[in-house]
């Protein structure tokens, strides 16, 4: 009895071995047609680095449909007011692309941001999401000091002193 226990599982031991050496090997590069449509950013994330408090930073974010049947795009929600969506009404058919554009208005914000853009979709892996990400600063302290006056030149010793005392800003400058 034990012989024949051990003879069936050794058949299966070979069989499973067998399989697993002629099962075909997919590259590691292809990528397999989703059935359904399918969006896939060029990338998720854009750094817009840092900006002065006021301005507006606008992004364009591409995204492929890479599945089988056409992309509608229904909604997108933002994590704050002072981010404005547009993308591409019309639906996206396999293979081509479209965009999501995104506009940043930093009034009224400082410091680190991080603004997340939720895009509803037909998508068979549902709602994807893209951020803009950067800081804001200061527009007083990120501002530059005015144009010197002819009158704050030394022409003795050819030293230029700029003094902003409302952004206070100092800088002195040897010709």
């Amino acid at each position: 009895m034990k012989k024949a226990l051990v003879l069936a599982l050794a058949l299966s031991l070979a069989g499973f071995a067998s399989q697993a050496q002629t099962a075909a090997v997919k590259p590691a590069n292809a990528t397999d047609k989703v059935a359904g449509p399918q969006i896939q950013f060029e990338t998720d994330k854009f750094d817009f680095g840092t900006i002065k408090q006021g301005d507006i930073v606008d992004h364009t974010f591409k995204f492929k449909n890479v599945g089988t049947q056409p992309l509608v795009i229904s909604n997108i929600g933002v994590s704050c007011g002072c981010t404005t969506p547009d993308w591409t009404k019309e639906p996206v058919m396999p293979g081509k692309t479209g965009t999501v554009t995104a506009k940043f208005n930093s009034a009224g914000k400082m410091g680190m941001q991080n603004k997340v853009l939720t895009i509803e979709s037909n998508s068979a892996a549902g709602n994807a999401m893209v951020s803009l990400v950067g800081t804001v600063a200061d527009a007083t302290t990120a501002s530059v000091a005015p144009a010197a006056k002819s009158s704050d030149i030394d022409a003795a010793d050819g030293k230029q002193k700029v003094k902003a005392t409302d952004s206070k800003i100092k800088a002195k400058k040897k010709s």
